[in-house]
């Protein structure tokens, strides 16, 4: 007897579905490519256990919980008047070709049934869509409703997640699988500080270039929930979906709830190969004006260059003071609108302050344009102050619990974007600002965490006025930000162009943070900027060449008043920002490979089209006398390589002697074998601390 499977591929990994008259569809795999064949039923592949149910339950696609299935249910519901709803299938089918597959399974008793979508994206990732659906004669509550939920395989080793707060966002903790279970939760209303609802899981022999890992990102900007759960047959369950608060999700007869997606990530390339297909699924997410990506241009910011101190003389000479050393586009921050001062008013009351700029913002904007720059505007639109106007005239339209305290963060609340008469007076108000004056972009803040919690419609609020004010106004771009990087996700990608990585700009700090980012988000949406010294952040104090290379390996931007700077500190800003735009187009949209080498060095190549950019970062004193060759798997892809030394961006100050090998690259590249770079390894200079060393690589035919 053959089993019935239903297969779905990419170049890595295989999605097999085995289709039991009896139990419904069963997992039989989930990993590695692999070519099925004919196999035999799973039944017969499986004999009785000790101390377990007459009829067995293996690894079903939606399991029968409560009723011999053990491990976390897919679906969790609830009558109105308290008592469990089961979603125990009796009935399965399934369809699918060779781009996505269909299943669905229904409970003749309770009348749920769950819809699962599982497509393959272009790049190797899938992307999970449930639905579950009512059939029933009576309501129901969902409690919770997995976006997906598989089988990890009995060799999975170590689970890699990413933690942070404000000003410290995207920590990595790596731990080893737990043998009870695991969970990362957010609740806060936003994704947090973090990074996406993500997380890595990597198999015994798997490191940054080899190795199975599976790496899933919930496609959600509001509370979720990531939980991975060991089975005592010894593999484990991974799951991701949205949190529900009680009661927020109730199905009358014939509706449904769609969970947000999920992107799931199989590769045999190890961490880099998750991180590529994870890169490849965002950027078929996002929405670039015009249809495609033009050269990011380098940013100013006005925030740290003179914070809540406007007026019109100075931020024109700020702006003049960016033109002069490559800005490309200038933007406003906080500060500009009707009698906001400091931080404890007027969110909400989005007009131009008439005492600071009387004639609107249009001058301003057209000047800018004058000195070859784009004008963008910062706003904050999920937010109010009680000190407001807004606020005075509509009190019920902040998020609150009735005859409940308001708690304020920031002297603010956040307002109800669940209502649809807020999200029409917000886009009203927007869409005034966006016509008055020629604005190009917006930064788009929301600076502190929800509460009370505005649940899931609260985050879909603001989906839908993202969407509609990019229908109005589709050639302008839009930054996400949150507190920093509060809120960087794929659920908010496609209607982003940037996110904001952390209001923490000290590069040192940066490096840890923004390798954090790319595991899940691509390189030219990561906002990057170079900020002063010391960081306003954290006090630290770095030299601008390291300052500005680590900041080139994200989308660039400048976070100071270059007229603060002396002559030569200006120049040398000059000229990174040159270096920045000349190779902007193998920085952004291509291949990134994350390594470590030797004695705390870490790596960062950018690849597209034959050439790669390879940026081998110091953040620490080295321990080893002299640097050990760097090796770069992904140089095996090509026989002969031409590597040039471009830089090494480091304080200036007492130089380092440097090996004649590498006075010969600052003059021509020198040829290396793919195979020699990837295996013994790239030689390397001395570096100090706080340093970055930058090569290119050509691939020679």
């Amino acid at each position: 007897m053959t089993a019935k499977l239903v297969c779905l591929h990419s170049d890595e990994a295989s999605l097999v579905l085995e289709h039991d008259p009896r139990r419904g569809l069963l997992w039989r795999h989930c990993g590695a490519r692999v070519d099925p064949g004919a196999l035999p039923p799973l039944a017969d592949c499986r004999g009785p256990a000790s101390f377990a149910l007459n009829d067995d339950i293996t690894a079903p696609l939606v399991p029968p919980a409560g009723l011999g299935w053990f491990g976390p249910a897919v679906v969790r519901a609830r009558a109105p008047s308290g008592e469990a709803v089961l979603l125990v299938a009796d009935s399965f089918d399934v369809e699918g070709d060779a781009n996505a597959i269909t299943a669905n399974a229904q409970d003749s008793t309770s009348g749920l049934a769950y819809r699962l979508t599982i497509e393959r994206l272009a790049g190797g990732a899938f992307r999970f869509a449930a639905q579950v659906v009512n059939h029933g004669s009576a309501p129901v509550l969902i409690d919770a409703a997995a976006s997906l939920q598989l089988p990890l395989p009995a060799t999975s080793e170590t689970l890699i997640s990413w933690q942070g707060r404000h000003n410290a966002e995207l920590a990595e903790c790596r731990e080893p699988m737990p043998r009870h279970s695991w969970q990362r939760v957010a609740r806060r209303g936003i994704s947090g500080h973090g990074g996406p609802p993500g997380a890595y899981v990597l198999d015994s022999d798997a490191g940054w270039h080899n190795g199975l890992v599976y790496a899933v990102q919930l496609a959600w900007s509001g509370d979720s929930a990531l939980t991975v759960e060991h089975d005592d047959e010894g593999f484990w369950t991974l799951a991701a979906e949205a949190s529900l608060a009680p009661g927020e999700v109730t199905l009358a007869p014939g509706q449904a709830y769609d969970a947000p997606p999920a992107i799931l990530a199989i590769s045999t390339h190890g961490r880099n190969g998750a991180m590529q297909q994870h890169h490849a699924a965002v950027r078929a997410m996002l929405q670039w004006p015009g249809g495609a990506m033009r050269p990011r241009p380098v940013h100013l910011n006005s925030w740290e260059a003179c914070y809540f101190d406007h007026d019109v003389a100075r931020i024109e000479r700020l702006a003049r003071a960016g033109a002069s050393v490559g800005i490309e586009r200038f933007v406003l921050d906080d500060g500009w609108f009707k009698g906001r001062r400091d931080d404890t008013t007027a969110l909400g009351d989005w007009e131009p302050d008439p005492v600071t700029y009387p004639d609107g913002l249009a001058p301003l904007a057209r000047a800018v344009e004058g000195m070859g720059m784009e004008f963008g505007l910062w706003v904050e639109p999920e937010m109010i102050s009680p000190d407001s106007d807004l606020y005075r005239a509509h009190p019920d339209w902040a998020l609150a619990l009735p005859g409940r305290d308001r708690p304020e963060a920031r002297n603010q609340l956040v307002i109800d974007m669940r209502r649809a008469d807020v999200r029409d007076h917000l886009f009203a108000r927007l869409d005034a600002v966006l016509a008055d004056a020629p604005i190009a972009y917006l930064k788009w803040d929301q600076n502190r965490d929800h509460a009370p919690s505005g649940g899931m419609a609260q985050t879909r609020g603001t989906y839908d006025l993202l969407a509609r004010l990019r229908a109005a106004h589709p050639a302008v771009e839009i930054e996400g930000c949150a507190g920093g990087g509060g809120r960087s996700d794929a659920g908010l990608a496609p209607y982003v162009h940037r996110f904001w990585a952390s209001d923490n700009i000290d590069a040192v700090a940066r490096v840890g943070m923004q390798r954090g980012f790319l595991a899940f988000l691509p390189p030219e949406i990561m906002g990057s900027h170079i900020g002063a010294s010391p960081a306003h952040a954290t006090g630290r104090g770095q030299g601008m060449a390291f300052r500005a290379a680590v900041a080139c390996m994200g989308h660039l931007g400048v976070e100071l008043d270059p007229d603060t700077l002396s002559d030569a500190e200006r120049e040398e800003l000059a000229d990174w920002i040159a270096f920045y735009k000349r190779w902007r187009h193998v920085l952004h949209g291509s291949r990134i490979d994350l390594g470590e080498g030797a004695d705390g060095l870490r790596w960062q190549a950018h690849s597209a089209e034959g050439e790669t950019l390879l940026f081998a970062i110091r953040t620490a004193p080295p321990q080893d006398r002299r640097p050990q060759p760097l090796r770069l798997p992904f140089a095996a892809a090509c026989a002969q390589w031409d590597v040039s030394l471009l830089a090494i961006a480091q304080q200036r100050g007492h130089g380092i002697p440097r090996a004649e090998l590498f006075m010969q690259m600052k003059q021509e590249p020198v040829g290396f074998a793919g195979s020699w770079l990837a295996h013994a390894g790239l030689p390397m200079p001395v570096q100090k601390a706080e340093s970055v060393a930058i090569f290119r690589l050509e691939a020679q035919a």
